[in-house]
């Protein structure tokens, strides 16, 4: 399995880890902050390019398989 890789400022790791543990405590995501909305979608961007699997024909098999390959234990470190 290939890996993708992007860098994050250390701002950017800040605001990013406080989000998820917010969801991990609360069960519940909610943007508390206009930061935490723009991270999300610089995330997002960094991804697209990155992940060509998103124009393949077999996208929603493909993204199925991958949710239930890391659900199972089955992915690839």
């Amino acid at each position: 399995m290939k890996k993708t890789k992007f860098e994050l400022t250390s701002n950017e790791a800040l605001v990013l880890i406080d989000f998820l543990l917010r969801f991990r405590d609360k069960e519940r995501l909610v943007i508390e902050d206009p930061a935490e909305e723009q991270l999300l979608w610089d995330l997002c961007a960094m991804l697209e390019s990155n992940v060509p699997e998103l124009l393949e024909k077999n996208y929603k098999e493909l993204l199925s398989k991958a949710r239930e390959n890391i659900i199972s234990g089955n992915e690839i470190q």
